[in-house]
């Protein structure tokens, strides 16, 4: 597989070596040139100098023949303008890091589903630690066919549950209101802005995000 990173961040180098050992093509972005000189003298992988928020540089890391975008610099903004400018540009999968979790709604909104906060995300690993808890339990019940779809509700949306006519196959499991989680009942009515989570077969993916992205 074939992998393009805009930031030669920590993550995104460790994460790049790991790719790079497993056998897949890796091509990193980056505006600074000396960090991509230093770089390319220890990893065998692809280099692009320059800004990756800038679609003709995007476009010279061969869209239509990468299966990840990672957009992991270290400003919130440029990761979120580099992830739009990859998604049109016809990246198939990519993943944005943001620092400020304030972004995470506007993410969400703007159809960006695959969003990482380290910090959040490392503190609930040690929470689940330090009580005692496997946190990969959620993650082993996601398999097979199953897939998690999140959307940000719409004015369209503000309806009862039942009456969202979700595809076949698929569960709205909870959904957050103004930063509270909540469990769906049977006469739950969403509103405008909760973020909501599905459960749905991989085959409904494709329509899921046709309805709910911009």
């Amino acid at each position: 597989m074939r992998a393009v990173f805009v930031g030669a961040s920590s993550l995104a180098v460790t994460t790049a070596r790991r790719l790079l050992a497993g056998g897949h093509e890796v091509v990193i972005v980056d505006s600074d040139r000396e960090c991509i000189e230093a770089l390319s003298a220890e990893l065998d992988c692809g280099f692009l100098h320059g800004d990756g928020s800038k679609p003709a540089l995007l476009r010279e890391a061969d869209p239509q023949s990468t299966d990840w975008l990672f957009c992991l610099t270290g400003n919130d903004q440029t990761n979120i303008l580099s992830s739009l400018v990859g998604r049109s540009l016809g990246f198939r999968r990519v993943v944005t890091k943001i620092e400020d979790s304030e972004f995470e709604h506007l993410c969400l909104e703007l159809g960006l589903e695959d969003i990482i906060i380290p910090t959040r995300t490392i503190g609930r690993y040690l929470f689940d630690m330090f009580e005692g808890r496997d946190h990969m339990e959620i993650i082993a019940l996601i398999k097979g066919e199953a897939r998690a779809f999140s959307f940000v509700a719409r004015a369209e949306d503000e309806k009862p549950i039942a009456e969202l006519g979700l595809p076949e196959g698929s569960r709205v499991m909870f959904f957050y209101r103004n930063e509270r989680f909540t469990l769906p009942e049977a006469d739950s009515t969403l509103r405008r802005g909760d973020e909501v989570m599905i459960v749905t077969h991989s085959r409904n993916l494709e329509a899921l995000r046709a309805r709910w992205r911009p």
